[in-house]
């Protein structure tokens, strides 16, 4: 496939020549990652059937789950109006998108107010992944990874030490 085909003319690329791009899990609708792609991460995205992101710290292209085994089978490609925010729409492998090892990147939450507001963990870890990696190997076809069960746990709200109990 041509990085140079008509329709990625249409994408408004930054200055730099990247694009926003959200994955979001088809059937639970869940916000998985934030990620940037350039045309060739956007066109081998398409070739593929698998998210194709651009490392913006690594300089280079980042096949999702190539370390982790955690792939992004692609089920739809979408355009915001503006043209320049890409939607994908995604089937997350073992369940884990984030490289904490969590079925989202967006497992913190504000809790409170502006004056004493704070961020709390709501996601669980469902599989520790080695450090630095992005997670362990690639599973085998041989022997596919079992998808964790998703858990939402509540986390309660801290006590107030300041006050003593009537």
């Amino acid at each position: 496939m041509s990085i140079s085909a008509k329709w990625l003319n249409k994408v408004k690329w930054d200055e730099v020549g990247l694009v926003p791009v959200i994955a979001q899990e088809v059937g639970s609708n869940d916000v998985l990652m934030f990620a940037w792609m350039n045309r060739e991460a956007l066109a081998r995205t398409v070739e593929i059937g698998q998210a194709v992101y651009w490392s913006r710290s690594r300089k280079k292209l980042w096949h999702k789950g190539e370390e982790s085994g955690h792939f992004q089978k692609v089920h739809e490609i979408r355009l915001d109006c503006d043209e320049d925010v890409v939607l994908l729409k995604v089937e997350q492998v073992a369940g884990i998108a984030c490289h904490t090892g969590r079925h989202s990147c967006f497992f913190q939450k504000f809790e409170g107010s502006a004056d004493s507001g704070e961020w709390v963990t709501v996601e669980p870890v469902l599989k520790d992944l080695q450090p630095g990696a992005g997670g362990g190997p690639a599973a085998t076809a041989a022997e596919p990874e079992a998808k964790p069960k998703r858990v939402r746990k509540s986390i309660p709200k801290p006590v107030d030490s300041d006050k003593t109990p009537s």
